[in-house]
């Protein structure tokens, strides 16, 4: 699903550049759900915005979905965020003004879909995350908890075959963030879709099928870490 090689990142010139990518090599397969662990300035963000055609190296090569992003145009990777690739962030992202069935409906109107198939695929994203009865709430009257579902939801509207969440449980409890984990495993299975998660926290890690772990702006860890067992918390 995602192939990186030999990826190199800089900002900035001469000796203050910071070298966020020195080198990153990274295979992940179709379904695999992928986190990426390592301390701040460790170069996860800046892989994951390569990953997700946000950002371009300056040396190296990404193919998600078959796809080299170099070979793209502007409007092409437009294309490519828009119906193959879905981002969580941990700001969330909401528009406050919406609905959480309006704002899990954006992509779709962007995408012009039909009004039938929009308000079907909404519907059946809002259950998908256990919101069905939120639906007419604006992000003001949510929970963070459930914010965090709406924008899952959201990045799920196109039917991504990659999901790309960066720190999605940084601004939770540690009950909620495990939760919404959680829920990012089960969906990701349902919709069979691929998932690349960056965090650091040591119970989300092991909802995993492996751990990648960053260091200085390489991959220092390319293993396999066991899933976590057990009943599965509700935020």
């Amino acid at each position: 699903m995602v192939s990186v090689e030999d990826l190199h990142r800089s900002y900035g010139t001469g000796p203050t550049a910071v070298h966020a990518l020195r080198g990153a090599s990274l295979d992940v397969p179709r379904g695999e759900l992928v986190a990426l662990k390592g301390r701040s300035g460790a170069g996860k963000t800046t892989l994951l915005n390569l990953i997700g055609g946000l950002d371009a190296p300056d040396r190296g090569r990404v193919v998600v979905d078959g796809t080299d992003l170099s070979s793209l145009g502007g409007n092409e990777l437009l294309e490519l965020r828009r119906d193959r690739v879905g981002f969580v962030f941990q700001s969330f992202g909401l528009i406050p003004i919406l609905t959480a069935a309006e704002n899990v409906g954006v992509p779709l109107r962007l995408r012009k879909a039909a009004a039938r198939e929009r308000e079907e695929r909404v519907a059946l994203l809002l259950a998908l995350v256990g919101l069905t009865d939120h639906a007419a709430q604006r992000p003001g009257e949510l929970s963070g908890g459930q914010q965090q579902r709406v924008a899952i939801a959201r990045a799920l509207a196109n039917r991504p075959a990659l999901l790309i969440a960066d720190e999605p449980t940084a601004q939770l409890d540690a009950h909620t963030g495990l939760a919404v984990m959680e829920l990012l495993r089960t969906v990701v299975r349902s919709e069979g879709a691929t998932a690349l998660v960056a965090t650091h926290d040591p119970q989300l890690l092991e909802l995993a099928d492996r751990v990648v772990e960053l260091s200085d702006g390489r991959i220092v860890e390319n293993g396999q870490e066991p899933r976590r067992t057990g009943a599965t918390a509700s935020p």
